[in-house]
């Protein structure tokens, strides 16, 4: 019998307009606890703006099996690639 509470997957934001990116997980019964333990657990150094907290069973993944079909249909879009372009002469920062 599993007696954990649910699990959180975190992400921290470094500075305002910063991407967030996964810092971890934590265990919690709702939300409100998963933010302070969160918060208790990744901003301790003051480096954080910003949190998040998802329940994992809330996230949907693909899987190994899936990849194939999947992700198949991305391969006949070559104009996506930045190979498919020519660079034009005396282009800068582009």
């Amino acid at each position: 019998m599993d007696t954990q509470l649910n699990i959180w997957e975190v992400f921290t934001q470094s500075k305002p307009g910063q991407p967030y990116r996964h810092a971890g997980s934590v265990h919690a019964s709702d939300r409100q606890m998963a933010l302070q333990n969160a918060r208790d657990s990744y901003t301790r150094r003051g480096e954080t703006s910003g949190l998040w907290v998802v329940r994992a069973e809330d996230i949907a993944a693909t899987t190994l099996e899936d990849n194939p079909s999947f992700f198949e249909p991305n391969d006949d879009k070559i104009y996506r690639l930045p190979s498919f372009y020519t660079m034009p002469e005396g282009a800068k920062n582009i």
